[in-house]
Order: structure tokens, then sequence, then C-alpha cells
């Protein structure tokens, strides 16, 4: 009779998720995530291919906490683009391992930056749609300038070159998209 397997690929993703929260994608490896696991290298082979394959589940796990993220991010702000930006700023103070994982790396699973911060809810969409609606004549041009100054608050944030509080990062983000329209 074979030997019952004792660990399951969703403890090993989960273990690896933890590591790359704490700790940071690239010390994702098989020894350490065995050793997070609480097993050895061999059941995380048996049910993956390879780290790439882990590496592909951690980044799908960290979208859904992403989205999550996201969808509780208090939504205080009417003018467009604000809440999105705070919640992005926030995410990379709160969660750096993740974010540089899902917006500051290549290995996206095949999933442009704005298909990972769109999300299955469609983020993005909404919002260009309130720009829309208050009139902007481009909004997708908008929302391109809004990306790239959050994106690089964003960066600012990761390197711990980030000090502003809520209040004036709210100024920021509003003055950006006024300037911006």
């Amino acid at each position: 009779m074979p030997r019952k397997e004792r660990i399951t690929r969703k403890e090993i993703a989960a273990a690896a998720f933890r590591m790359a929260r704490k700790e940071g994608m690239e010390e994702v490896t098989a020894r350490k995530l065995a050793g997070a696991a609480g097993c050895s290298t061999q059941p995380i082979f048996r049910v993956y291919q390879n780290m790439d394959e882990v590496q592909a589940d951690v980044l799908e796990q960290a979208v859904a906490f992403f989205e999550d993220f996201y969808n509780n991010y208090p939504k205080s702000q009417a003018v467009p683009f604000v809440n999105l930006g705070l919640a992005y700023i926030s995410f990379a103070q709160k969660e750096g391992n993740l974010f540089r994982a899902m917006f500051l790396s290549e290995n996206r699973n095949g999933r442009s930056l704005y298909e990972l911060l769109n999300g299955k809810n469609g983020n993005v969409l909404k919002e260009i749609s309130k720009a829309k609606a208050e009139g902007c004549r481009d909004p997708q041009d908008l929302f391109m300038k809004m990306w790239i100054f959050t994106h690089g608050a964003a960066c600012m944030a990761i390197t711990g070159d980030y000090d502003l509080g809520i209040t004036e990062t709210v100024g920021q983000l509003v003055g950006a998209y006024r300037a911006f329209r």
C-alpha cells in the first residue's frame, strides 16, 4: 500500500506565500520552503515540477491578496483614481515584499501591471468611467499619468523615501489629477 501523502499542495503553497510575504519571493527556495512547510523537499517536487511553478502559485495568491486589500481599503475620496492610488501606496508600505513580487518583477505569469491593478473587479475601468463621467476627454491618458505618479510614490514607499501621511498623500493625488486632467 502506498504511503499516504502528509502534506498537500495547498499547504506547501500557503507556506511559500507566508515566506514570500515575510522574506521576499527570492527567498522562497526548495530547501527553505521545506523547512517552513515542515517537510523534506521531496513532497514539494511531488506536487510541483519546479520552483518556478511554486512561485507562480505564490504570485496568484499575492494577486488575490492585493484584490482583497483593495476591496477592503476605505473608499473615502470622490476624485477618480485617488482611492486606487491610496490603496496602491498603502499596499507598498504595508506589504513591500508582495508589492515587489507583483509590481516590480518581470515574472507576473504573463500579465501586465495594468491587468494586476485592474483585477477581477475592473478597478481601473471603474475609475476611468468615473473620470469620463466628470467630463474628462481622455480618461485613459489621465489614468496613465496618474499611474506613473502613483507608481512612483509607491516605489518611494518601498525604498523608505516616502514619508507623507494620508492627508498629504490625498492632496498630492488630487493635485496630480487636477493638473493632468
